[in-house]
């Protein structure tokens, strides 16, 4: 009973076309479809960016490889 049925909605619906008009919404709603579309490639474009500066970044540096010691042997 907290929550908002769907006659709720549909009162604030009509309730803000009267206030603003079917022309000022349908504005509000293709303003608010550009903005979402224009986020969407901005982060699409983001993307390839960072994956060429983890690929070109050194990793974490391995440790050498032992190289074959020569025993000497003292003759003395």
């Amino acid at each position: 009973m907290g929550g908002l049925s769907i006659w709720h909605w549909m009162v604030v619906l009509i309730v803000v076309m009267l206030l603003f008009g079917t022309g000022k919404v349908s504005n509000l709603m293709g303003e608010f479809g550009k903005g979402i579309k224009t986020f969407k490639q901005n982060i699409a474009a983001d993307e390839p960016k960072e994956q060429d500066a983890s690929m070109s970044a050194p990793g974490p540096l391995a440790a050498p490889l032992p190289e074959q010691t020569k025993t000497t042997v003292n003759q003395g």
